[in-house]
């Protein structure tokens, strides 16, 4: 299973509260790209629209740039394959509370290209501190065990 793209500031700026696996419809030339590594997540994000569920905002430049459409849209909204059930519980989780849908991880499954989604809930200035002071103090021990 190999990672083609990660969103790490997913990590520091939110609380994930619940994880879901999709399939993502891509164009050929699309596929490519991102088998070679070249998408970005940086500022993606989902929205449901009319029971379907879209990645906005992920960067996905073309395979071969002088071979590529000329109309071709490297930030085009793709359409992620969910089922009802998920759509509809996301719909309702969303709605009721101020969360928002990102994408964590655009991986392959077997010949399936997947993205994991969460469910997240904004970090405040001070929980983002915690974290900040969380992970320098586990750097911290690990550099000391390592001179050990």
């Amino acid at each position: 299973m190999a990672n083609y793209a990660e969103n790490r500031k997913v990590l520091f700026d939110y609380e994930i509260l619940e994880n879901y696996e999709s399939g993502i419809e891509l164009l050929g030339t699309e596929v490519k790209s991102v088998r070679d590594g070249k998408m970005s997540l940086e500022g993606a994000f989902i929205v449901i629209r009319g029971g379907e569920a879209f990645l906005i905002n992920a960067n996905i430049p073309p395979y071969q740039v002088k071979n590529a459409p000329k109309d071709y849209d490297p930030l085009r909204n793709k359409k992620l394959l969910l089922t009802k059930k998920e759509i509809i519980e996301l719909v309702e989780t969303e709605k009721n509370k101020s969360l928002t849908i990102v994408p964590i991880a655009v991986y392959n499954k077997g010949r399936k290209i997947k993205v994991k989604i969460a469910l997240v809930k904004g970090k405040k200035k001070y929980d983002k501190r915690e974290t900040t002071k969380k992970r320098d103090t586990d750097r911290e021990l690990r550099r000391e065990y390592k001179g050990r």
